[in-house]
């Protein structure tokens, strides 16, 4: 039976959709996990935080993630997952920020041995799709085995059950 972690890095505060900066409690991408993790109830769940929080505000946000990507930087993250050799699948799951993963994903994907692993990114986003994270996670877990990602309009998340049901099926 293949063990399954859901990993996420989800912003919550003020976001950039429909052309207009919107505000809501909890991310895209942390809804979208939860859609999956309810058809894969079996699967642990983590999310990517990093030691210091990035700012709520869209505009602040930006900045700090633009200032990381390029600083090619690896931030530090609030806590690891434990065991991680004990799963075989990983779903991944970030917004596209400037064309790819929040650096914090860099720092995630970096700390663990993926060998054997098979992976399954999906990116929320409102308009870059999948930017060219899918390199960078082959770059960065060369010895994984990378499914084709999901890209996901954050706008429409909530009405995104069919993606969930295929992402939920690669994992299976």
């Amino acid at each position: 039976m293949t063990k399954v972690l859901i990993a996420y890095f989800s912003h919550d505060g003020e976001y950039y959709a429909e052309g207009t900066i919107k505000n809501h409690d909890k991310g895209n991408t942390a809804t979208m996990a939860e859609k999956i993790h309810t058809l894969l109830p079996e699967a642990d769940m983590f999310r990517i935080e990093t030691a210091e929080p990035y700012p709520t505000g869209y505009t602040e946000c930006v900045k700090c993630a633009v200032a990381e990507y390029d600083a090619n930087a690896r931030p530090a993250l609030k806590s690891e997952v434990t065991n991680m050799e004990q799963y075989d699948t990983i779903v991944l799951g970030y917004p596209c920020w400037h064309g790819t993963m929040p650096m914090a994903v860099f720092t995630f994907l970096s700390s663990y041995n993926m060998r054997g692993k098979t992976i399954i990114p999906f990116c929320t986003n409102e308009g870059s799709g999948m930017g060219h994270s899918e390199e960078d996670i082959k770059k960065l877990c060369h010895s994984a085995k990378i499914k084709p990602g999901t890209s996901i309009r954050g706008i429409a998340v909530e009405q995104a059950d069919a993606d969930a049901e295929s992402i939920a099926y690669m994992a299976r």
